[in-house]
Formats: structure tokens, C-alpha cells, sequence
């Protein structure tokens, strides 16, 4: 039994495949009744010595997409914890209880800052971390609702409500910053991870203050954030919940009693009532979080940050995101869309650029149905244009240099019909291709999980890849497949004009 000693007290873990894993290592107090929309609190002191060895945490969750039933675990096991406030939790994997000093990777799980975990099984770090002699750490944190309820409007004390949950975020960053070393790691070298919603999370801590000098580097996969809400559209957010539960703004205090069951059964109608955001394929989450002048400032990259100017960023995202997101369309699923449909369908995303990008298309991809060209158009609008506008913001301020790659891998599940979709990568960065089962398997996988889990560590230890720095003159990016090479500025020709439609 490995034992460390924390500032709240001793935590036990268990040693598998040679790495020393500690799992539900409270880093906060607990987040219900009065400490319901409040900055998060350092964890209360225990005696004696508390097991970490089972996943704990989990913050309350709002529905995530509608999803075919044969999909349900197309990435293995689902995380099936009681969710509950008590979720400031993190599990610890290190090769060593030494003074080797070995980079640490925080790991920022995904799910739109709605719903998901740090305890799924692809998430299993004991590959990732004993491979590449590097610590590391998973978080869980309040999520939907209960981190990012803008109540600000309704007084003072509620002025950071809307940003808990990120907030939550910075103060395991500072238990990450204080235990690291007993840990075998080193506090000076800390890598923030995440992917999709996970990667927004990243996004957000480059642009706030009260992060600075908590990480050194980052990697944001399929989630690059922009831009985020803005007080008009969160306050409005907040008075549709107190209309649900038929409270006036003098009864704000009633939300803090709610039943959890009870508060987050206002997530999704309160949602419904939202008007049409102003940058439609930038603006992507409705309870996330805020531009409030203080915890976030502005915009993470509209313009890009100065805030967090001296940090190497790597971003990138799969070929083929949207397929998984499509796949409850018969018409897509099958393959069975038509040129017609694809135009339909096309046009209230693209408006007045929807024939040049079917054109391009249908030139570059000659193969491709009319299902798939909707998939790789609706990629390229929804992720793709935001990876695109991080990387060449953050390169144009010259200060620290930006990495760009694209996951090109195709899963053969499901005959290839999710192709290259969101999420595909997530195994192979913490090479678990076993835990999501042989369906996903062909000849070749287990060297594209060392050769991407790899560059995901090297990145950790050393801030670089082993391709040259995106620029707006090369747009290098790094096409990891069976055999990865990089490419010069892909799908240059339709580049511009996704550009245009996202920021008009």
C-alpha cells in the first residue's frame, strides 16, 4: 500500500502495472447547500489514513445528445457513480513517490461543461503514465447547472456563480501546484489536457488570471473555444430558472435548497427558452461559462489572450467529428441522404457560402456520398473553423509557438460508419485501445497509440512536437493515421470561406 501525506491528510492508493494509482482524492469541500454557487472551498482535514483506491465523485448531470442505442458504449463502460455536490474529486496516477520531477498532465474530461466525468475507463492512465515516466491527474467538477448558473444579477455574493465550475477547476490546479512534488512530480511543468468539452475547459483557463502560472503548456483536442456567453444571454438564462420554479429575484436563496434532483430538472427547459446566439458556430455552450469581466475577462481568442501569451498550445481534432453527432439521422446512419437533402441541410449553416463549399467538396471528395460529404462540411463548420481560429490567433501573437493536428484514424466499427468521429482519439492518447474492445481494432492500432501518446507526453515534458509550429504562412498541421505525415495548409480552398461564415 502506497501512502503520501496531502495538506488534508493521508491518502492510500494501490500499485497497478507498476504505477503507484490513487482514486477520489478530495481536493474541495463539498459544494451543496449554503456552498451552492459559491467559489469552491479547500477540502476539510480528516485523521488517519483515507483509501483512495475506488473512483468517487461525480457532479449532478444534464442529458447528453440523443444518441443511437447500439452507440451507448461505443467507448466502453459508462461511468454509473450516484452523482451528488460532494464531486470535487481527483484520481492521481505516478510512476514513483520520488524526487524525479516528472511532467504532470491535468486531464479535463469532456461533455459540453454539462455532463461526463474523470472516471471513465478510457480515461485509465496507468498506460500513459508508466510508458512516459509522466504524473497524471484527472478532475472531477461542478458541471451544467451547478457550475454555471449566472445569478450575478440577483447580488453581490452570487458576482462569480456563473464560473464555479471553472473556478473549481483552478483550485485543483492549486492542490496540483502544492502536492505535486510528493506525488514524483514536478509543479514547474504542468500540462492542462482535454478534449472536447474538456478542451473548452483548457480554452477557458488560458483566458483566466487566476489560473496564471497554475499550467505551463496546454492541448486542447476538439474543443477550442473562441469565444463564450456574454451576461446578456446568461442573465437571461438565469431569470428562465427562477421562472420554472416560480420564484421572484428577492427568492434567489430558495435555489440553494433545491433537491438536486429537483434543480436540474430546470436545465433543459430553461435552455429551450434561449434565443439564437450571435456567432451561431462560435458561441457553443449554453450553462458554461461566463464573460464577466474578472474571473474571465474576455474572450478567449477573440483576439487571443495575452493573459496566457507565454504558453505552448497544441490543438487539433478528429477528420470526422460530426459522424457520431449525425448518427441518429437515418438518412446520414445509412448513407441513404440525397444531393437535395444535403443541400437543405447544408444551407442554415452555410447561408450564401453553401454552394461554393458543396462544390469544393464534391471536387475534393469525388468518393464521398452526400452523408459523408455532410459530415466532413458540418466538421469543418462546427470544430474545424474554431481549431483553425485558436491556432492562427495564438500564432499571430508570436509569443509562445501553437502546434496543429488532425486525428485522420477510421474506426472499423460499425462497418466505418463513425469514420474518424469526435472522441475516436481519446483511447489513444491514454493508450487504452483494450478498455473499448475489439471492435475498434485493425493491424496497426497499438503503434498509432504509441506514436499519439507519445507526442502528447513529449509535448508535456518539453512544450514541443516533432513537426514545425503552426504559422499563417504554412498552416502546418500533423495527420496522424496508420502512417502520420504533416500537411502544408489542408482543404486551404474552402478554409476561407468557413472563416467567413463563423465570424460574420
Amino acid at each position: 500500500m502506497a501512502v503520501v501525506d496531502t495538506e488534508s491528510g493521508k491518502v492510500s492508493g494501490v500499485e497497478t502495472e507498476g504505477v503507484l494509482v490513487f482514486k477520489g482524492i478530495p481536493y474541495g469541500a463539498s459544494t451543496g447547500g449554503a456552498n451552492r454557487f459559491m467559489p469552491p472551498k479547500k477540502a476539510a482535514a480528516w485523521s488517519g489514513v483515507r483509501e483512495c483506491t475506488a473512483y468517487a465523485g461525480r457532479s449532478p448531470q444534464a442529458a447528453s445528445a440523443a444518441q443511437r442505442p447500439e452507440l451507448a458504449t461505443v467507448w466502453g463502460a459508462i461511468d454509473t457513480l450516484a452523482v451528488g455536490e460532494d464531486c470535487l474529486t481527483l484520481h492521481v496516477w505516478t510512476p514513483g513517490l520520488d524526487n524525479a520531477k516528472r511532467p504532470v498532465m491535468v486531464w479535463l474530461h469532456g461533455g459540453a461543461f454539462s455532463y461526463g466525468s474523470a472516471n471513465s475507463p478510457r480515461y485509465d492512465s496507468t498506460r500513459l503514465a508508466g510508458r512516459n515516466d509522466v504524473v497524471v491527474v484527472a478532475v472531477n467538477h461542478r458541471l451544467n447547472i451547478y457550475g454555471h448558473l449566472d445569478l450575478s444579477a440577483y447580488g453581490e455574493r452570487f458576482a462569480a456563480s456563473g464560473n464555479v465550475g471553472v473556478l473549481d477547476l483552478v483550485l485543483a490546479l492549486e492542490w496540483v501546484r502544492t502536492h505535486a512534488a510528493r506525488f514524483g512530480g514536478d509543479p514547474g511543468n504542468v500540462t492542462i489536457f482535454g478534449q472536447s468539452g474538456g478542451g473548452g475547459k483548457v480554452s477557458a483557463l488560458l483566458a483566466m488570471p487566476v489560473a496564471k502560472g497554475l499550467f505551463h503548456k496546454a492541448i486542447v483536442q476538439s474543443g477550442s473555444s473562441v469565444r463564450f456567453a456574454e451576461r446578456e444571454r446568461t442573465t437571461q438564462l438565469a431569470a428562465a430558472v427562477l421562472k420554472h420554479f416560480d420564484l421572484r429575484p428577492d427568492q434567489v436563496d430558495q435555489l440553494q435548497s433545491l433537491p438536486v434532483a429537483k434543480l436540474s430538472e430546470a436545465v433543459t427547459p430553461a435552455q429551450k427558452t434561449l434565443s439564437r446566439p450571435r456567432y451561431p458556430l462560435l458561441d457553443r455552450y449554453n450553462f458554461g461559462p461566463v464573460i464577466d469581466g474578472k474571473i474571465l475577462p474576455a474572450h478567449p481568442f477573440e483576439p487571443a489572450t495575452a493573459i496566457s501569451d507565454d504558453v505552448p498550445v497544441m490543438v487539433g481534432g478528429t477528420k470526422d467529428e460530426s459522424a457520431i453527432f449525425l448518427a441518429p439521422d437515418d438518412a446520414i446512419w445509412h448513407r441513404s441522404l440525397t444531393e437535395a437533402d444535403l443541400h437543405r441541410k447544408l444551407e442554415p449553416i452555410a447561408g450564401a457560402a453553401t454552394d461554393p463549399v458543396l462544390a469544393y467538396y464534391s471536387c475534393c471528395k469525388p468518393s464521398a456520398n452526400a452523408a459523408e460529404r455532410f459530415i466532413t462540411a458540418t466538421t469543418a463548420s462546427n470544430f474545424g473553423v474554431r481549431g483553425i481560429l485558436l491556432a492562427e490567433r495564438k500564432a499571430a501573437r508570436a509569443r509562445a509557438p501553437v502546434w496543429m493536428y488532425e486525428f485522420a484514424w477510421e474506426t472499423p466499427a460499425f462497418d466505418g460508419k463513425l469514420k474518424a468521429c469526435h472522441s475516436v482519439e481519446v483511447p489513444f492518447v491514454f493508450d487504452t485501445l483494450g478498455v473499448i474492445g475489439e471492435r475498434h481494432h485493425k493491424p496497426g492500432d497499438q503503434a498509432v497509440a504509441d506514436r499519439v501518446s507519445k507526442t502528447w507526453a513529449t509535448f508535456a515534458r518539453t512544450g514541443k512536437a516533432d513537426w514545425v509550429p503552426y504559422t499563417a504562412d504554412t498552416r502546418t498541421t500533423m495527420v496522424f493515421d496508420d502512417e502520420s505525415k504533416p500537411v502544408d495548409d489542408p482543404d486551404k480552398d474552402v478554409r476561407p470561406l468557413w472563416t467567413k461564415v463563423a465570424t460574420a
